[in-house]
């Protein structure tokens, strides 16, 4: 597929790493915009990018500004993202338009894997995936992010699917898919706030040496689609999942009695889980975040050895 890149705008110093072979991760926007309230999101978007640069790789923050696909954010363009009202949270269904309509984005799993993917980088890194919604089978509300796996070639870190979702149904269609779903030292499925599922992963790989060596040979193979790398948020940060899993049942009921679906729903669900969490849901979310990103720099400094 040929692409026109005077659609991109790619910083200077991702774009020194990405044509000389450096190690390098992409980064999502909305978990700046959508995610968190200022001025944390903006704080733990700088925390994350400089984390990466103490791993001597290079963060590249995914967001659409004015119509142009941002491959790394300046500090004003962080600020930006983290305080403008009715920034588009964007999917691959939302990229032309946006794009041609010259709006701003902030890019969710699967816009930030299409547009890692046309600047070159192939490790992203995310708190947790999109995924089968709960109730799908009455609503069909499927994440985008689950196909654009299995058709876009970037290794997306992550500590599982969120944990608002059907996590089995959620596996069930990675695995229709055909996405390679791996742990990370674990052989059980990370609950995003939480370190254990009770769902099993189909393969479990304990170095950074054998998932580099996968991705490396799927894409070599030419087996095209992407690599779920799923890694437990630290058992010091992990919440009681019988605790969580309840402020998610009261957190889906005020939804519906609301009639919130849609795009709006899971940035709905995030905010009401903190707030009955007081704030504990939020504190694990930072933590497991700056987990995959450590993971998926050294992923990183290996497959780029």
């Amino acid at each position: 597929m040929k692409i026109k890149f005077d659609f991109l705008d790619i910083k200077p110093e991702v774009k020194e790493a990405i044509d000389e072979g450096k190690p390098i991760i992409s980064l999502e926007s909305t978990i700046i915009s959508h995610g968190m309230p200022y001025p944390q999101n903006v704080e733990t978007a700088k925390m994350l990018e400089n984390l990466a640069r103490e791993k001597n790789v290079v963060p590249a923050t995914i967001a659409v500004i004015g119509g142009k696909i941002k491959i790394g954010l300046n500090e004003d363009d962080l600020e930006f993202i983290a305080k403008t009202k009715n920034i588009v949270k964007a999917s691959r269904r939302d990229i032309s338009y946006v794009i041609s309509q010259k709006l701003n984005a902030a890019t969710t799993v699967s816009a930030t894997m299409i547009f890692s993917a046309m600047a070159g980088i192939k490790i992203f890194a995310t708190g947790g995936i999109g995924g089968v919604h709960r109730g799908a089978e009455k609503n069909f509300d499927i994440s985008a992010d689950l196909q654009e796996l299995s058709r876009t070639n970037v290794a997306v870190v992550c500590a599982g699917a969120k944990a608002i979702l059907d996590l089995k149904l959620t596996m069930e269609y990675l695995e229709t898919m055909g996405v390679p779903v791996i742990g990370y030292r674990t052989d059980q499925l990370p609950a995003f706030y939480s370190k254990d599922s009770g769902l099993k992963v189909p393969f479990r790989l304990d170095s950074v040496a054998d998932i580099a060596g996968l991705m490396k040979t799927k894409w070599d193979l030419g087996l095209s689609g992407g690599v779920l790398i799923t890694n437990p948020i630290p058992e010091e940060f992990s919440m009681d999942s019988s605790y969580i899993n309840k402020s998610i049942d009261k957190a889906l009921i005020k939804a519906k009695e609301l009639n919130i679906e849609g795009k709006q729903l899971t940035p709905f669900l995030l905010e009401e889980i903190k707030n009955i969490t007081e704030g504990k849901s939020l504190d694990s979310n930072i933590e497991l975040v700056k987990n995959n990103v450590l993971l998926a720099c050294e992923i990183s400094k290996q497959y780029y050895s």
